[in-house]
């Protein structure tokens, strides 16, 4: 009799979860999503100062984080088309001061990228790939799905400590650390995937040609090839499979986009506002890095007598 007792209890809690899903207004899917809104801008706020220190601060000059900020809030004024509350999340743009290629989104609408990654890129619509791309992870609130999924498999595997009274609520400041590992952690293939789609929704609303999603792809693929995998690719997979997606894409959805003059690449003002000030500032190191130097010789970044190259 008394095991019957617990099968109410049982059910309630599986009621929570399956009455708690709901549909995202930009993916069109639903979920249960375990974190509420004012849950997701309390973790991003708390977590990123201890995201920033672990990627070495960010990169000092004041220009150069500005023409970053500028280009995601460029694609976040296009967000509201699918859901007029995520423009008014606290958005952020952080450049952080790391030769590590990475970049990455915590909940609330805290993105981050690597000088490192910026410093691979030719033109701006590859940099408004990479950020629509995080932009994408917060609008699918991919991180809070994350949790969702952790608790349901809590719930399955610890039944046992419910029936005792364990609870089911959550303690935002308690969270900050596990958003921290869950962003730093591998997406899976389909949230890779729709931040992929998300963010080339994103870049031609703002007048960007969606090619620079798939050039970035190319960028992260060779760095692997070479023997040298970005760290991006541990939070990021599937590079391959992800190009062949986005070149889908790019024959179809995208196809008015190709050739186009409304959809730019940007690449004079990227290299003028941002390639050639980041390499100055930051001189690729010749012994740690000889594809970044050969990169900027080639460009016209870097001389071959650069005291910072010479002396390393």
């Amino acid at each position: 009799m008394r095991c019957l007792a617990t099968i109410p209890l049982i059910a309630l809690a599986l009621l929570t979860f399956l009455t708690g899903c709901t549909t995202n207004p930009t993916t069109g899917r639903s979920s249960y999503y375990a974190l509420s809104r004012e849950e997701e801008i309390a973790i991003g706020q708390q977590s990123k100062p201890s995201m920033i220190a672990e990627f070495g601060g960010e990169v000092a000059r004041a220009d150069l984080r500005q023409y970053v900020t500028d280009v995601g809030m460029r694609l976040v004024a296009t967000i509201g088309q699918d859901d007029p509350s995520m423009v008014n999340l606290p958005w952020e743009f952080t450049l952080l001061n790391s030769d590590v290629v990475n970049a990455f989104a915590l909940p609330g609408g805290k993105v981050f990228m690597s000088r490192g990654l910026a410093q691979r890129m030719t033109n701006e619509a590859q940099l408004a790939g990479v950020l629509g791309h995080e932009i994408g992870h917060v609008t699918a609130q991919h991180t809070s799905e994350r949790f969702g999924d952790a608790q349901r498999t809590g719930l399955i595997a610890g039944i046992g400590s419910i029936l005792v009274g364990a609870t089911l609520g959550v303690d935002v400041s308690g969270l900050a650390n596990q958003a921290s590992e869950l962003t730093l952690a591998s997406y899976g293939r389909d949230q890779e995937n729709e931040a992929d789609a998300l963010g080339m929704r994103y870049m031609e609303r703002a007048g960007y040609n969606p090619i620079g999603q798939l050039q970035v792809m190319q960028i992260l693929a060779s760095l692997d090839k070479n023997g040298r995998p970005p760290e991006m690719l541990s939070t990021h997979p599937y590079p391959e499979k992800r190009i062949e997606n986005i070149q889908g894409k790019l024959r179809n959805e995208y196809a008015a986009t190709q050739n186009n003059p409304n959809y730019r690449t940007g690449e004079q003002e990227f290299r003028a506002n941002f390639l050639s000030k980041i390499t100055i500032a930051y001189p690729p190191n010749r012994e740690e890095d000889p594809a970044l130097r050969t990169f900027a010789l080639s460009r016209g970044l870097c001389s071959a007598d650069c005291a910072h190259c010479v002396n390393n």
